[in-house]
């Protein structure tokens, strides 16, 4: 005899099937996972702490914890960050179960300024040869401290933050003081002698050789390391840390703010191209984005985008290169202020800036326009003769409005186009055609032809 099953009857078991299946391996990989071999995680931080870097441990803090490992090992270069950052790192690393190795690499690597409290704050520091750990705080020419940095209320949080984790993990707190108070940095030699630092080592194996047999105490409570044959897992970094580090970076941060300005400007005193005012708005949002990782001076992004009001300002009225210059040395001082810290240094951050040849060259490039446009007007202006028959010899003429006048817009007129205004702000619609009543240096003032025959 012979069963037939009905089509929708097969579907439904095989969907079954799938379902099960699947199910059945989530829970075989979540077995796995509980009980994968033994393993240290590695994690590779560089670059300025700020909250990419804060997000990025924290996300190894947790899978070490979710996944039993052995160790947790980060690499650490650094020249420095945010206090903030550094104190929610600093917590994160001082309340995890999972036993913490700081290591400052690859040779010639520094853990400046906020790397020695990330260091310090590790149940293990460690160095490789070369390298050096220490403040950046910027001191005079003769080798003193500066006094505003001295007295800088950040420096004493920061010094009792720092004494405070040399206490918990029994390190030398006076000369980890000495990092902040006067910016005093060690070698890794030094920094073992003067017990900063557990110890030196050549590479991550012998790291491990090193720390095999220790013990280590923490949350979990105090347990021996067996660090023989440990499998090596790196954390890697997902698509958005790397792109989030990339606008994070001072000179494309700078970059984002100097575009968006320029598109949201240009689409305000030319209604209707759009183009320009959604790349502005996407500038801007991306450095709005990267600005909760830097310590951005606000008035410096004023400046900034002052600067392109002028030089928009310029092609549209006949500024005669006093909109330009103003324009120039606007976004000079913008590029140099934008990350200027007044008040005091960070105790924690090292210099940072605009690099000076992107802002001279955006300078140069942007007075270089200026320039070509202002010598543009004037070739205009002697082809179509000075004085004030210039302001009135277009006056009659037909045009075509290609962009909206609402009240500003495009206007072509002899295969030239022009920003025009519509006369008593009516708003005429592209297509329509207009007639030229004043013409105030390269804006044209008019109204619609159909007006003038009714």
């Amino acid at each position: 005899m012979v069963v037939k099953i009905h089509p929708t009857i097969t579907i439904r078991l095989v969907l079954i099937t799938l379902f099960g299946g699947c199910f059945a391996l989530g829970l075989l990989g979540t077995a796995l996972a509980q009980t994968q071999a033994p393993h240290v995680l590695l994690l590779k931080v560089d670059g300025l702490i700020n909250p990419v870097k804060e997000r990025l441990i924290e996300r190894a803090i947790q899978r070490a914890e979710a996944d039993e490992s052995n160790l947790l090992i980060i690499e650490l270069d650094t020249p420095g960050g945010l206090l903030d950052t550094t104190r929610k790192i600093v917590e994160s690393i001082l309340e995890t179960n999972v036993a913490t190795v700081v290591y400052v690499s690859p040779r010639g690597a520094q853990a400046g300024s906020a790397g020695t409290f990330i260091t310090a704050a590790a149940n293990f520091a460690v160095m490789a040869p070369a390298s050096n750990i220490g403040a950046a705080t910027p001191v005079s020419g003769a080798g003193e401290d500066l006094p505003d940095t001295l007295a800088n209320k950040a420096t004493n949080d920061a010094a009792a933050l720092i004494r405070s984790i040399a206490q918990e993990r029994a390190r030398n707190a006076d000369k980890l003081e000495e990092t902040v108070r006067e910016a005093t940095s060690f070698t890794a030699t030094e920094a073992v002698d003067l017990n900063v630092v557990d110890f030196v080592a050549e590479d991550i194996d012998d790291l491990l050789d090193q720390l095999d047999g220790q013990t280590v105490t923490n949350n979990a409570g105090t347990l021996t390391l067996d660090t023989r044959d440990l499998q090596q897992l790196r954390v890697n970094k997902t698509f958005l840390d790397h792109f989030l580090e990339f606008i994070s970076d001072p000179n494309v941060t700078f970059i984002l703010i100097t575009v968006g300005s320029l598109g949201i400007v240009i689409e305000l005193f030319n209604p209707g191209l759009y183009v320009p005012g959604v790349v502005g708005i996407i500038s801007l949002l991306l450095a709005y984005l990267a600005i909760g990782n830097l310590p951005v001076n606000w008035a410096g992004v004023a400046f900034i985008i002052l600067a392109v009001g002028l030089a928009v300002l310029e092609t549209q009225v006949a500024g005669w290169g006093v909109l330009a210059i103003g324009a120039i040395i606007s976004f000079l001082l913008g590029g140099l202020i934008l990350f200027t810290q007044f008040g005091g240094r960070s105790p924690t951050l090292p210099p940072i800036s605009v690099n000076l040849w992107l802002l001279a060259g955006v300078a140069a490039a942007l007075a270089l326009a200026l320039a070509l446009l202002y010598l543009l007007r004037v070739i205009y202006q002697t082809r179509s003769g000075n004085g004030p028959k210039d302001h009135v010899s277009l006056v009659g003429e037909l045009g075509i409005v290609t962009s909206d006048l609402a009240p500003r817009g495009v206007v072509e007129l002899d295969n030239d186009t022009w920003t025009a205004v519509s006369l008593d702000d009516i708003v005429i619609l592209a297509g329509e055609s207009v007639v030229v009543t004043k013409r105030d240096g390269l804006i044209l003032t008019v109204f619609r032809r159909a007006d003038s025959e009714t």
